[in-house]
């Protein structure tokens, strides 16, 4: 079941349309990248799911019913531009937030000692944020969005700011939120965190949605039929083998005596009897299709060539 969708939204500022009648839908339990460009729409679209704005038209349902002010109890927000006070001590501002996401001091200061020990801050409590990075500063940032426990959370690049090690202790604790039940819209421009993290995309260009689906699924759909050939004996005989099956578009020197080919084969149909006539020509070590990355996909979808 989904636990948010969005129903044909729409957004005009002063003769600009952020959102042009936008659709998706957030399988419950998931990760769901939205993607686009600078300037797609993506964070208008984060700002009316957080009811910070609302749509010109359209709507946003959560579990099926209309959102209302209630649930953003139910969901946490991390904003691409921090908003942390920078004369507040770090303890005494994430129990700030952390009351005002309804949960008891006592409460918010058992769950922050433990994520603070979790991150490796427990040192900071008594720090300005001021004293602190960028880094720093998105950690305790983060600590603060997931501490009341959301169903769902909305990371807008969360990423920026942190070296690959907190990079990765981040991902890692992203998908340790979706694996407890956690729902989680991610906006990124790193394609990589994208294969690595998201069960679904959305795709937003030019105000609009032009490419959703389950991530896996929307790479093999949009490959082109290239297949990759490791095998062992005359190039020239394989290559005569394959004349008319398909087209050869490139040969390399493989490490040990063993070569590659890559292979265009037009029509699925046509890939089982391109293996048998490699087989039959050398001594086949692989054969395997070349899934086309997320990077390119975007590339060539915001490009019109998908």
């Amino acid at each position: 079941m989904d636990l948010l969708t969005v129903e044909h939204v729409a957004k005009q500022y002063a003769g600009h349309k952020a959102l042009d009648d936008v659709s998706l839908a957030v399988p419950r339990g998931s990760v769901y990248g939205l993607l686009g460009p600078n300037g797609a729409g993506k964070t208008t679209l984060i700002r009316i799911i957080n009811r910070i704005t609302a749509p010109d038209s359209g709507r946003v349902l959560l579990e099926g019913r209309e959102l209302a002010p209630v649930d953003t109890r139910r969901i946490g927000y991390l904003p691409e531009e921090r908003g942390l006070y920078k004369k507040m001590k770090v303890g005494e501002q994430a129990l700030f937030f952390a009351r005002l996401k309804g949960l008891s001091r006592r409460d918010a200061v058992a769950r922050l000692k433990q994520w603070f020990v979790k991150f490796g801050i427990e040192g900071w409590w008594d720090k300005k944020v001021e004293e602190l990075s960028k880094g720093m500063a998105q950690k305790v940032q983060f600590i603060v969005t997931v501490l009341h426990e959301p169903e769902l959370l909305i990371f807008d690049e969360p990423f920026s700011g942190f070296d690959p090690i907190n990079a990765n202790l981040l991902k890692e604790e992203i998908l340790t939120l979706r694996d407890k039940g956690a729902t989680i819209i991610f906006s990124t421009h790193n394609m990589s965190s994208v294969e690595e993290i998201c069960d679904h995309i959305a795709l937003i260009d030019k105000s609009r949605n032009i490419l959703s689906g389950n991530v896996d699924e929307i790479r093999r759909r949009h490959g082109a039929n290239i297949f990759e050939v490791d095998y062992r004996g005359d190039e020239q005989a394989l290559r005569a083998a394959l004349a008319g099956r398909c087209e050869v578009l490139e040969g390399a020197e493989g490490e040990t005596i063993y070569r590659s080919l890559k292979l265009h084969v037009a029509d699925d149909a046509d890939v089982r009897p391109v293996i048998a006539a490699a087989n039959e020509a050398v001594e086949l070590r692989s054969f395997r299709e070349i899934i086309p990355s997320m990077n390119d996909i975007f590339i060539r979808a915001v490009g019109g060539k998908l």
